[in-house]
């Protein structure tokens, strides 16, 4: 690999783990999430300077190409990706589905409650007027 595209590609790696723990220090991404960017980030570095363990991996998954190889993770990466979002999805869907249900029944308790408590009102209403 050319000394220029060693110096873009670790200048890459470095501004993302740069922007990952800026996010992460301003709260506008979870921890929990943040691992997975720093990981990639990592990875760019080491197989920037280790350009020798691309050419393996490349031989050793069968392309002819190291950027086929780097295609293939990076595709691999975003379905992975996309799994995770996928699964988080449906929690908090469950979640909603779970407190509208909850939000729902308490409504209903509290109409009840204003409904006989209305019913006492006119009662004692009435027994006053008597």
């Amino acid at each position: 690999m050319p000394l220029r595209q060693k110096i873009v590609a670790i200048m890459i790696a470095i501004s993302i783990f740069i922007v990952i723990i800026e996010l992460v220090r301003k709260r506008k991404l979870r921890e929990e999430y943040s691992w997975l960017w720093l990981f990639t980030g990592a990875a760019l570095v080491i197989l920037t300077i280790r350009y020798d363990l691309l050419i393996k991996l490349t031989h050793l998954i069968g392309a002819v190409l190291p950027t086929s190889t780097l295609f293939f993770c990076g595709l691999i990466f975003l379905m992975l990706v996309c799994i995770q979002f996928s699964i988080k999805i449906s929690t908090l869907a469950n979640q909603v589905k779970d407190l509208i249900q909850e939000v729902t029944l308490l409504k209903s308790e509290g109409l009840r409650k204003d409904n006989f408590d209305c019913r006492e009102r006119k009662e004692k209403d009435t027994d006053i007027s008597q």
